[in-house]
């Protein structure tokens, strides 16, 4: 087997890996990537049709690529949706994805009748993330839950909830206290600041 076949093996691996990503923003670099890979193969060894194909693909990769990252942390491409606590399909959502947000959210405990603010994340008719966050007295609303879909985990989408500081400051609430023991928090990349364990969002105040 020479380098090039080594090449052409490479750039399919690469592509198989890719269609195993869950995560949206992930499978197209991945993707990406690959298509590169065997444009220079197929280019190297002749086989037109497969440059051909292969270029098409990355393009297609490219403007999905863009349309994602131009809309990432775009407010207008998200609705967030306030529920009860005990609503059906907030604990359906739950429900069907408790493995998930046990692995991602160790301790969580879903009570439908505990005092909680919460809320939906949607974009168009997906559900891809939920928060809930409950009083813990003295203007504080700490996180309970900050769970988004695998597929949208790279765009961090619950950040549209504490974007909108209306949503806690018309409760009361001075600050937001990030969930404890949550696994790779994003909070610094959306305003909140560290304190010994957890991260705070001060609350902007209605004049």
């Amino acid at each position: 087997m020479n380098w090039i076949e080594i090449v052409g093996w490479v750039g399919s691996a690469i592509l198989v890996v890719s269609l195993l990503q869950t995560r949206v923003l992930r499978l197209r670099w991945i993707n990406l990537v690959g298509c590169v890979v065997l444009i220079g193969y197929n280019a190297a060894v002749g086989v037109w049709p497969m440059v051909g194909l292969n270029v098409v693909l990355a393009v297609i990769n490219i403007v999905y690529l863009w349309r994602m990252l131009r809309t990432r942390h775009d407010a207008a491409s998200y609705t967030v949706l306030e529920v009860e606590p005990d609503d059906t399909y907030l604990g359906h959502v739950l429900t069907v994805h408790a493995d998930d947000i046990a692995e991602h959210n160790p301790g969580f405990v879903h009570d439908p009748e505990a005092q909680r603010s919460a809320f939906l994340v949607l974009r168009g008719d997906e559900t891809v993330g939920v928060v809930l966050a409950r009083d813990a007295g003295q203007g504080t609303a700490e996180v309970v839950l900050d769970w988004v879909t695998p597929s949208h985990r790279d765009f961090s989408p619950g950040e549209f909830v504490y974007r909108r500081s209306g949503l806690f400051a018309r409760r009361g609430f001075s600050r937001v206290l990030s969930p404890a023991g949550m696994q790779h928090p994003y909070y610094e990349r959306i305003g909140f600041r560290p304190t010994e364990d957890r991260w705070v969002l001060d609350v902007p105040q209605p004049a």
